[in-house]
């Protein structure tokens, strides 16, 4: 039998690039590796845009809730607070690497407005994105954000 010590941990990771670990055991009734891996690059590939349950669920042949609770078992976290989490790490790459407008970098990864990227991000960072290009602390102070700590396991 399997227990909730098999499931991964899940959170912002600390470089924008996802830990490829999964727990092998499918047990627990989660996504088979192969669905996730599918959904995970999908995500990435267009966090650019409106992304959908309904797309998502259609991608691995899955009801949109269906879906929705396997990838919560598989990854502990829904797969729209994922995609918001793919989001701001790509947010944080461009706006280490680039001199863009804040504005333009939060069009690229997929918000519509500028004002709701910044919230976004200082709730899950507790520092705006400006504050995080000049080189403010990255890592959020305890107790900031409703984002979990620890790392989202994809395989």
């Amino acid at each position: 039998m399997s227990d909730s010590r098999d499931r991964p941990t899940t959170g912002l990771l600390s470089s924008s690039t996802l830990v490829t670990t999964v727990a092998a055991d499918q047990t627990a009734g989660g996504l088979p590796e192969c669905r996730l891996r599918r959904v995970a690059q999908y995500i990435q590939e267009n966090l650019h845009r409106e992304v959908r349950l309904a797309e998502l669920g259609g991608l691995v042949h899955m009801s949109p809730y269906h879906f929705a609770r396997l990838f919560k078992r598989s990854t502990g976290v829904s797969p729209h607070r994922f995609l918001i989490q793919r989001r701001l790490e790509e947010a944080k790459a461009l706006l280490a690497a680039q001199t863009l407008p804040v504005a333009e970098i939060a069009r690229s990864v997929g918000f519509r407005t500028a004002s709701h990227f910044t919230a976004t991000f200082r709730r899950a960072t507790g520092i705006t994105p400006s504050a995080y290009r000049g080189g403010g602390e990255a890592e959020r102070p305890p107790g900031a954000g409703a984002v979990n700590g620890g790392r989202i396991d994809v395989p």
